[in-house]
C-alpha cells in the first residue's frame, strides 16, 4: 500500500514538473521591463536606490535588442584618499592658506569625510542572449556597454567654501561609458506577464580630474515583465 502511494505520489509530482521542463511554445515579439534596483560602487562606499526599465525586442528566441534607462540617487562621504595625487596637492594648498584655528577647525571636520549627494542616469542598448528549453524559466546573459551620468553636490555649509576651493563650485557632473557584463532569470507566469531580477557589473572612470581612478559598481533590479506582440515561434 504504501509503495503504490509513493509511488503514484512519484507519477503525480513528475507529470506536474515536465511541463516545466519542455520548451516555451509561446515568445511574443516585445518586451518591457520595470524594476525597483539598487545600485552600489563599494570603492566609494556609495549606495544608489531607484528605477531601471528597458524596452526589448525578441529578434529570435534566442536573441533579444533593447534598450534600458536608469536613475538612481543616494549620498555617502568623500574622502582624502578618494582624490587623485593633483587633487590632493590643491587641497593640501588650499588647507596651507588658512589661518591656525581655522585649520585645526577644518581638520577636524574632514575626519568624518565630506558628505554629498549624488545622482546617476544609465543609457544602455545591446542584445541580450536568452536560453529557453524551461517552459517556465528564461535565463539570460549580455554585455554592458552604454552611458553614465553622474551629478555631485555638497549641501552641508560647514563644507561647502573647501569644496569651492577645489572644485570652484559646490556640485560637478560628468557623463563617462561603462563596460561591464549581466544577466538574470525571468519567472514566465504567462506568455504577456512574468517576474524578472537581474545582476549587472559595470566598470567606468569617472570625475577623472578629481578621483583616484576607475570604478566598479554591481546593479540588482527586481521586477515585473510584459510582453506583447505577436507570437514570434508562429509562420
Amino acid at each position: 500500500m504504501k509503495r503504490a502511494l509513493f509511488c503514484g505520489l512519484a507519477l503525480f509530482l513528475l507529470s506536474t514538473a515536465l511541463p516545466c521542463f519542455a520548451q516555451q511554445t509561446d515568445i511574443r515579439q516585445f518586451v518591457v521591463f520595470g524594476a525597483y534596483s539598487y545600485l552600489s560602487t563599494p570603492s566609494l562606499n556609495l549606495t544608489q536606490r531607484g528605477f531601471d526599465g528597458d524596452f526589448g525586442y525578441n529578434f529570435r528566441p534566442w536573441v533579444s535588442l533593447g534598450f534600458d534607462f536608469g536613475y538612481y540617487t543616494g549620498h555617502s562621504s568623500l574622502f582624502g584618499n578618494d582624490l587623485n595625487a593633483a587633487t590632493q596637492a590643491k587641497l593640501a594648498q588650499f588647507l596651507g592658506s588658512l589661518p591656525p584655528a581655522q585649520l585645526a577647525a577644518v581638520l577636524a571636520a574632514l575626519q568624518g569625510g565630506v558628505p554629498y549627494n549624488n545622482s546617476t542616469q544609465t543609457y544602455e542598448a545591446g542584445p541580450q542572449f536568452n536560453y529557453r528549453r524551461l517552459k517556465k524559466v528564461t535565463f539570460f546573459v549580455r554585455p554592458a556597454l552604454g552611458a553614465l551620468h553622474s551629478n555631485f553636490s555638497v549641501t552641508n555649509p560647514a563644507f561647502q567654501p573647501i569644496v569651492i576651493g577645489l572644485l570652484g563650485s559646490t556640485s560637478k557632473s560628468d557623463t563617462v561609458v561603462f563596460y561591464g557584463f549581466g544577466g538574470g532569470i525571468t519567472w514566465e507566469i504567462s506568455p504577456h506577464f512574468g517576474l524578472r531580477v537581474t545582476t549587472d557589473f559595470a566598470h567606468y572612470n569617472f570625475f577623472s580630474d578629481v578621483l583616484n581612478g576607475g570604478r566598479n559598481s554591481v546593479r540588482v533590479s527586481v521586477g515585473p515583465k510584459f510582453s506583447f506582440g505577436k507570437n514570434i515561434l508562429q509562420k
